[in-house]
């Protein structure tokens, strides 16, 4: 029986960047167990100024990396923040055509042994955007562990690029070195497999098309550097009348078990013409991985949005899983987004998991 799922952040546990700025969701964290066994999120945080007058709004953007002021453009006026020049994270800002009313970093969250219990927050962005290549900032990182290594992709968001997917990589998962954009915008949801398999590296992503012959779903890639990828072709496709039919996109990074690759992921349906986003199972071929064994029947999801975290937030019904990390031999803890508002943690067992597929 799947347990109910614990309220792991809310906005509230979180310091905004600036004085007068306030959090709006903390969301969609990457996460992974570390080496001393304690698990470490890069949690997605969405903030933006305090709107002091209601016919104002302010839209914030990356300007600098070494200039400590911020500023942001609103309807009226220009609003100017300085912050101490001794704080090494921050987020620096500065007018310009508004495109999106929040800014989102990764904030750094270290929970103890069981997944459950926080024992640290970063009281700074931990792993903020950057000028031209993602000065609207960096969204919902995804985290793999390759060898001694680990490897994080992550949504940038800027003028140049679009909305596409970057790669960063780390030994100690505090220092990081970001190489840039792997996918091609606009492209999302991109998640890599802990092993080269044939040889190559093997990455799951979803691009979106604005044509109408298909809806936008997961799709396989393969490299032979983590950087130059191509061999790409769709792989689970968003199906008629079910909880994908919209689309959907991979969750955590794939976990390798005795049956299969297990592929934790999000689909979209229309419900009373609003977006309901839920989550289901695939299971691929170890060494095929382009195989579907096994599949969430389209009349039944793994998980719906069921609770008030995931049913009322900044968006409405979502339950949006992003990381995955056994708990034993038995059990899987499974990170989420609730209602793109508040991080969640709950245990599944792989029993329920996949006995909530079917033969493909």
């Amino acid at each position: 029986m799947t347990s109910i799922p614990k309220l792991l952040l809310t906005p509230k546990d979180i310091e905004p960047s600036f004085p007068d700025w306030e959090v709006k969701g903390v969301l969609n964290p990457g996460g992974i167990r570390a080496k001393d066994g304690k698990i470490v999120l890069y949690a997605r945080v969405a903030e933006a100024p305090i709107y002091k007058e209601a016919d104002h709004y302010n839209c914030p953007v990356i300007v600098s990396e070494n200039e400590y002021e911020a500023s942001s453009e609103t309807v009226h006026k220009r609003v100017i923040a300085k912050i101490d020049a001794n704080t090494p994270n921050v987020i620096f800002l500065k007018d310009k055509i508004c495109k999106l009313t929040t800014i989102s970093h990764l904030r750094k969250v270290v929970l103890d042994k069981s997944g459950y219990k926080i024992e640290y927050i970063d009281p700074l962005p931990t792993f903020v955007g950057r000028p031209i290549t993602s000065e609207y900032g960096v969204e919902d990182g995804r985290i793999t562990k390759i060898n001694d290594t680990y490897y994080m992709t992550y949504v940038a968001v800027s003028d140049r690029d679009g909305v596409s997917t970057s790669l960063a990589e780390s030994k100690d998962l505090t220092v990081w070195t970001r190489y840039g954009l792997i996918f091609q915008e606009q492209n999302k949801d991109a998640v890599l497999f802990p092993e080269k398999i044939n040889g190559l590296y093997v990455a799951l992503n979803r691009p979106e098309s604005s044509f109408v012959f298909s809806k936008s779903n997961i799709w396989i890639s393969y490299s032979p550097d983590l950087i130059f990828w191509g061999k790409e072709k769709s792989l689970l496709d968003a199906r008629k009348n079910s909880w994908e039919t919209e689309r959907n996109g991979a969750g955590p990074p794939p976990i390798k078990t005795k049956k299969g690759w297990l592929i934790i992921y999000h689909g979209v349906c229309l419900k009373d013409g609003k977006a309901r986003y839920s989550a289901g199972a695939a299971l691929l071929d170890l060494k095929n991985p382009e195989k579907i064994l096994a599949r969430t029947p389209i009349d039944k999801p793994l998980l719906i949005p069921k609770y008030s975290f995931e049913k009322k937030g900044f968006m409405n019904n979502v339950v949006f899983p992003t990381t995955a990390i056994p708990k034993n031999e038995k059990e899987l803890l499974l990170y989420s987004g609730g209602a793109d508002d508040v991080i969640t943690v709950r245990t599944l067992t792989f029993k329920e998991i996949f006995g909530n597929m079917e033969p493909v």
